[in-house]
């Protein structure tokens, strides 16, 4: 099945690489699991709801259905489709009665984050909810250290700010160190954000 892009570029699922990399590895690195920082962040999820502590959800990304075969009666089979206008963060739920919002973003660059991984709707929603006193974030992964960061949303709306302004389209490694919170990576759950909320949030 072929999903698009609504400007026609097709789309290739982000965990191919990992996986691949994952295999071709001789170490056991956090690459080296095959997992994606969304497939970790999944599972620790998963195991906030089976524990009754939290209940966090992906939110789904919108898709249009464009071509669709029935090779029966009983049964349909997506063709091709396009995602929909994006959607505004990738996770959201509740945690102790607090609305919790957060997007989750990783990148190869080894000493910076580059803005342009947030889009200007992302911003937005998330400017929104940080109004709306609700607890919203950004977790970030450096792949190359195997390293992920909590990091507020109002240091990254300030950080986009410094840009809008004419500064550097990035967030430094050093910045995010100093401003963010370093997630020790665990096996269950693998990035327990929570504990980090607790530190950060009064409830």
């Amino acid at each position: 099945m072929n999903f698009n892009y609504p400007n026609g570029k097709r789309y290739i699922p982000k965990d191919t690489d990992s996986h691949t990399r994952g295999k071709n590895q001789k170490n056991n690195s956090y690459s080296n699991r095959g997992m994606t920082l969304e497939e970790d962040l999944n599972e620790t999820n998963e195991y906030y709801r089976e524990r009754k502590i939290a209940v966090i959800h992906k939110k789904p990304t919108p898709v249009q259905i464009v071509q669709v075969d029935y090779p029966k009666r009983s049964a349909a089979v997506i063709k091709e489709a396009y995602f929909k206008q994006a959607s505004t963060t990738d996770y959201n739920g509740i945690y102790k009665g607090r609305y919790i919002d957060f997007e989750a973003k990783e990148t190869q660059n080894p000493t910076s984050f580059p803005l342009k991984n947030f889009h200007h709707h992302q911003i937005i929603h998330m400017e929104e909810v940080v109004n709306q006193e609700g607890i919203c974030f950004v977790i970030l992964r450096f792949s190359k250290y195997e390293q992920v960061y909590f990091l507020e949303a109002s240091h990254l709306l300030a950080f986009w700010d410094r840009m809008i302004s004419g500064g550097r389209k990035s967030i430094t490694k050093e910045e995010i160190e100093q401003k963010g919170t370093l997630i020790p990576l665990g096996f269950h759950p693998r990035i327990d954000y929570i504990k980090i909320v607790d530190t950060l949030y009064r409830f």
